[in-house]
């Protein structure tokens, strides 16, 4: 199975370059990358590679084997890091990817989980357990286990502090994955409505009386003003990171992933989303209208009447034009990857894949 993806993934290299968002006609050129997960291929793979420098290299060449010329190497886990952080609990993996990615030629873009700080479960991030006071509230007062708020200025100063660390490997591009929000004890995220149940922490509550001379509480959770207040947090993030990276080099490549209307985070009837802006309060219109983003790609989960088609449509209009897209696909066979590469060229996508068993983003 493996000898049959490589293959077809090498004859699909011919096709790699970089293809703009709106083509007018179906795009024959593609790019062909992946996430990766260090710790995903250690415990999902046969033969696993090496838990350490050996295996970094190991998956590197096997990405290369392959045909991709780019891929999102994952930076944060849960409440820790894969490099030598100050601010984490490290694995570092960092100084190993640095070295090997120039040496073999593929092109590197951090993957930071930005807006999670522990997984599942069970690794909450030093900077959650000694700050509890800014994790997201809900409507009712109570706080979530290890959710940071973006609404807090110490939060965004402490995201900052380790996008730092990240540029200071020079990536080639830097990808924020919205879409992985922490503890799922805490689920459901949003309401019935696949409105967010949170986002009333005293900044933005603050923020709200001074602007309208009214309480959240007193105004539905789907108030389109209180929505629009919730996520400025998230914004002045965006803002403050792309000005920085922009600042280390102009070239630099922002990407992101948010939810879609079809979206949902644990079980499919958990907790399901309205859309990235009022359900995971990421205003991916406002990003892309101020160009804070430069490329982007919706979550490859999907509730009843969902697909990557739909939401790739979704994503076109709301940023309007004004980002790369790409086109999330789960690989499996040879005839899966063939069909999910034919459905990109289609709508002018750049293309990012996995190697099974992993997830892939297509």
């Amino acid at each position: 199975m493996l000898t049959e993806f490589c293959t077809l993934l090498t004859v699909c290299v011919v096709l790699i370059a970089v293809a703009p968002a709106f083509a007018e006609e179906p795009v024959s050129k593609l790019r062909i990358s992946s996430p990766i997960t260090h710790s995903d291929w250690v415990l999902a793979t046969e033969p696993a590679p090496a838990w350490g420098p050996e295996g970094v290299k190991q998956i590197l060449d096997r990405a290369k084997e392959c045909g991709w010329t780019r891929v999102y190497w994952r930076c944060l886990d849960a409440g820790k890091s894969m490099y030598n952080s100050r601010l984490l609990d490290p694995f570092d993996s960092g100084d190993e990817v640095n070295y090997w990615r120039h040496s073999i030629g593929l092109e590197v873009h951090a993957w930071l989980s930005i807006n999670e700080d522990d997984h599942a479960y069970g690794w909450p991030s030093r900077f959650t357990l000694a700050h509890p006071e800014f994790r997201w509230v809900r409507r009712d007062g109570t706080r979530y286990n290890s959710q940071l708020s973006f609404g807090f200025a110490e939060v965004r100063a402490y995201k900052i502090a380790l996008l730092k660390e990240i540029l200071a490997y020079k990536p080639d591009g830097v990808f924020f994955d919205w879409i992985r929000t922490g503890d799922v004890r805490d689920n459901p995220q949003t309401d019935a409505e696949g409105i967010a149940n949170h986002g009333y922490e005293t900044p933005n509550v603050d923020a709200f009386k001074a602007q309208y001379g009214v309480d959240p509480h007193d105004v539905p959770n789907n108030d389109e003003r209180w929505v629009s207040v919730r996520c400025e947090g998230q914004t002045a993030f965006m803002r403050d990171a792309h000005a920085l990276i922009k600042q280390q080099d102009p070239n630099l490549a922002i990407s992101v992933m948010v939810h879609h209307p079809w979206a949902y985070r644990g079980a499919k009837d958990d907790t399901p989303y309205a859309d990235s802006r009022r359900g995971l309060l990421c205003d991916v219109r406002t990003w892309a209208r101020e160009g804070l983003i430069d490329e982007a790609v919706v979550a490859g989960y999907y509730r009843e009447g969902g697909s990557a088609e739909k939401g790739f449509e979704w994503l076109k209009k709301e940023t309007e034009g004004k980002v790369d897209l790409w086109l999330y696909g789960w690989l499996s066979t040879s005839a899966s990857i063939a069909a999910d590469i034919e459905r990109a060229k289609k709508r002018g996508s750049q293309t990012t894949s996995a190697c099974p068993p992993r997830k892939p983003m297509l």
